[in-house]
């Protein structure tokens, strides 16, 4: 099978792509967790949380968007088909008008979760990288530290597909081993998006594996499922080749007790801004 990684099809089983594996075996076991995530660089939890709960939270993301006339009007909503014209959408922020999303991104079982994971009481950003990625849309290659990396960098992102998201609608890939790159670390990786104005890495995978090693890896997720990694963990999206929205949310979770990003965090979330522009 070949898939769109990025800009590249690439085989799946072949030279340049692999399976990613999840890590519900050792679900209950943090120790074991902790070695893996320092091993593998990311976890795959299978059915994580409630499906219900996540598809009832998939189907007010779609109502929102309805409303804005971003769906086709003659097909069933939980399809999430584009409207003609349609693009990709990016509803970053505090989502406080989606109640059924944010039980889901802030309940208890994912705070409990990460209590245990490091050891500390955990908190989670306000901010939500909530996105409705469209036909022939991607994102590139790229480390989060470049856009959140003003506070610890033990901070972890968790990806919340909204809905089962197979090869073809475009989840997300990950370079494996790239945690362990440390010339990229160096480089790119001590970048800052409003700082430097530097973003994605690139958008050909190739050019990663082929200056630093690894392997890239992905998988087909289900409403349910989560995936976890670090700052410095290489990451990108499959291309979306159908007419149906790909929905994911992007959240992040960190030790209460080490440095937040102040960006994203607070009662008033700033978000990204140029180092120039007035405090308001």
């Amino acid at each position: 099978m070949w898939i769109k990684v990025g800009n590249r099809s690439l085989e799946l089983g072949g030279p340049h792509l692999t399976e990613l594996r999840d890590s519900n075996d050792i679900m209950h076991d943090y120790e074991a967790l902790r070695s893996r995530i320092a091993e593998d660089g990311y976890l795959l939890l299978r059915n994580f949380h409630d499906r219900e709960e996540v598809l009832k939270a998939r189907r007010s993301v779609l109502e929102k968007m309805n409303k804005m006339g971003k769906l086709d009007r003659d097909t069933l909503l939980e399809e999430g088909v584009m409207a003609n014209g349609s693009k990709t959408l990016f509803m970053g922020g505090t989502n406080e008008d989606l109640p059924e999303l944010l039980s889901v991104l802030n309940g208890d079982h994912l705070k409990r979760f990460f209590d245990e994971l490091l050891g500390e009481p955990s908190l989670t950003y306000h901010y939500k990288w909530l996105r409705a990625v469209g036909k022939g849309d991607f994102t590139g290659a790229h480390y989060d530290i470049v856009y959140m990396g003003r506070g610890t960098h033990n901070l972890y992102t968790v990806w919340t597909p909204l809905g089962d998201i197979d090869y073809a609608m475009g989840g997300l890939a990950i370079c494996l081993d790239s945690h362990r790159f440390e010339e990229l670390k160096q480089s790119y990786g001590s970048k800052d998006w409003d700082r430097d104005g530097i973003g994605h890495y690139t958008d050909d995978p190739l050019v990663i594996t082929n200056k630093f090693g690894g392997k890239w890896a992905t998988t087909e997720f289900r409403a349910g499922d989560i995936l976890i990694f670090g700052m410095f963990l290489m990451h990108c999206s499959l291309e979306n080749t159908t007419n149906q929205y790909r929905l994911s949310v992007d959240t992040r979770y960190q030790s209460s007790l080490e440095q937040v990003d102040e960006r994203w965090s607070g009662k008033k979330v700033r978000g990204h801004f140029k180092e120039s522009d007035p405090v308001q």
